[in-house]
């Protein structure tokens, strides 16, 4: 070997060694066994297993930022979070990650970004799906509310949904006691559908806020089985008050489906 490839190898390892690349990850869970996204002390979370997985194979301790926190129990089918990392790797990394991984969290792909693109704030939008159950199915328990003892209005539940494209504040379907800044939120899309037996509920906006989709399912389910009027979630949106929309409609039923960029 001559001495210029010997120089060159060397300029190699140094630029790795001492230059951090960020790279994107997209990838999906169960949330049954999650007491969320988000770290939380002597409770397992999504992110937990997935610091631990990629810091065992890059064998350095890495710290990973999610597009956005679902609560517990909640599921994501598209999701995406951003890691920087001083160790240079290949294409097979997702598939290592998926073999470290445990059966409910999937890895999809791993991809490199700009150093200062980033997982939450560089998202322009996020779009989750709500499914009710309107007849008693076991193989929907976790997956959907079992809602079929009442029926309900998807016309009456689809008229509530253009007024909620009338406002930005939705303080009214904010958890409570949130460090939140703001609750100014765009709704891009708000639409129910009846596929067989169950319904989706489809909601895309720039943002959410904690508990905010459950939330608004809650209130629209009282909607459709004719507790309230359509016109009535005006009123419920104006009083920006939790406790005049409806209760949060259950976990298991809710997914992030996706988390727009412009890459």
């Amino acid at each position: 070997m001559t001495f210029q490839q010997i120089f060159h190898k060397i300029k190699v390892f140094l630029w790795s060694y001492y230059t951090t690349l960020r790279y994107f990850i997209e990838f999906s869970y169960n949330g049954k066994n999650y007491f969320g996204y988000q770290i939380q002390p002597d409770a397992n979370s999504v992110q937990e297993e997935l610091e631990k997985a990629l810091s065992t194979i890059l064998r350095e301790e890495i710290k990973i930022t999610g597009a956005g926190r679902t609560d517990t129990g909640v599921h994501a089918k598209k999701i995406f979070a951003h890691f920087d990392t001083q160790v240079a790797f290949n294409d097979q990394l997702s598939h290592r990650l998926n073999s470290f991984l445990p059966p409910d969290i999937a890895v999809k792909r791993i991809f490199p970004v700009k150093d200062d693109f980033h997982a939450r704030f560089d998202a322009t939008y996020r779009t989750y799906e709500y499914y009710i159950s309107l007849e008693k199915n076991p193989f929907t328990l976790e997956s959907a509310w079992q809602h079929w003892k009442r029926p309900l209005s998807i016309d009456a539940m689809n008229e509530a949904c253009k007024i909620l494209f009338e406002y930005e504040d939705f303080t009214s379907f904010a958890k409570l006691k949130t460090d939140n800044k703001t609750n100014i939120c765009r709704i891009y899309k708000a639409e129910w559908e009846q596929e067989g037996s169950e319904l989706k509920f489809t909601v895309s906006a720039n943002r959410f806020l904690r508990n905010m989709v459950r939330a608004i399912v809650g209130t629209m389910v009282e909607i459709g089985a004719g507790k309230m009027k359509p016109e009535d979630l005006r009123k419920v949106i104006e009083n920006k008050n939790r406790n005049s929309a409806g209760t949060s409609a259950p976990a298991q039923g809710l997914f992030l489906v996706d988390v727009g960029y412009e890459f």
